[in-house]
């Protein structure tokens, strides 16, 4: 019988099989990340906690402090909200918050506005909260947020009117004070854009996929109304520099706040942001500040 002699696979042949095999390993394993954000973004940017359909917000707030909780009908769905009033209104301020949690975490510093006598108004987006549906598109978080201001806006004709929003709330308020112009915008920890964030996080993801990138940059130049822009320089979920960017991209016009040593999260216990807010809201009424 014949012996078959084979010949030795060569090394540098060996080294571009192993090679093309991790190619293929890690072309495969990027793809599926990238269809994993692709499909998931909604879970990845919001954090809604739920409350049962019965749930009460009665009791939660001090006795003096009168509130009336809200259904707000939208596409599909319905949003809860809550406004609080003050006995001798000096105007609104209408809050758009983060991306995480419902009205009954956000709504635990009522008191401050009741003591600069401003009504608060807050809505939950969809699946926060006692709100139904759930988000699915930028296009429908900004017709949301319009809803809501077209139903509650009117009743203060004549009264200062304020859009804050902080965090994710930072871009949807952005948008709406661009289409409605307030008497002033306040944007807390916000960011340039989305987008910016997402390329932040993960460089390797094509800004194309993403669903959510809340351009406030590009808005900035465009804005009639003033804005106040207040960031903690210790901000460990946005970075400063998306303060900085924003006051850049508004030509020097925005009013910026650096809040030392104010991580993302604590930001509303410095009295650098508390002054500064209160110092801005009531010059839209010609009084000082009260003393905190």
């Amino acid at each position: 019988m014949l012996a078959v002699r084979t010949q030795p696979t060569h090394p540098a042949r060996r080294q571009r099989g192993l090679l093309f095999s991790l190619l293929t390993v890690l072309l495969l394993g990027y793809g599926a990340v990238i269809t994993g954000i692709g499909l998931n973004q909604e879970s990845l940017l919001f954090h809604p906690e739920a409350l049962p359909a019965d749930f009460s917000f009665a009791g939660r707030y001090p006795p003096e402090q009168d509130f009336e909780e809200m259904r707000i009908a939208v596409d599909g769905a319905e949003l809860d909200a809550l406004l609080f009033r003050q006995p001798a209104s000096r105007g609104l301020v209408f809050y758009l918050h983060g991306n995480a949690g419902n009205l009954v975490t956000w709504t635990n510093n009522v008191d401050y506005y009741r003591r600069l006598g401003f009504d608060l108004f807050m809505l939950d987006y969809r699946g926060f909260g006692k709100s139904t549906g759930h988000i699915a598109s930028e296009a429908q978080l900004h017709a949301d947020v319009r809803t809501a201001w077209d139903r509650v806006a009117p009743a203060y004709t004549g009264k200062p009117v304020v859009i804050l929003g902080r965090s994710l709330g930072s871009g949807l308020a952005a948008r709406l004070a661009a289409d409605v112009t307030p008497d002033l915008l306040v944007l807390v920890s916000p960011y340039a854009s989305l987008e910016q964030v997402a390329k932040e996080r993960f460089p390797l993801v094509p800004g194309m996929l993403l669903k959510y990138p809340l351009r406030s940059d590009q808005l900035m130049g465009t804005l009639k109304s003033p804005v106040l822009i207040t960031h903690g320089d210790r901000d460990e979920v946005i970075p400063f520099a998306h303060a900085q960017a924003l006051l850049t991209a508004s030509g020097g016009q925005a009013e910026l706040v650096q809040v030392e040593g104010a991580r993302h999260g604590d930001i509303q216990r410095f009295p650098a942001y508390l002054d500064g807010l209160s110092r801005r809201l009531m010059a839209l009424t010609g009084e000082p500040a009260p003393a905190r």
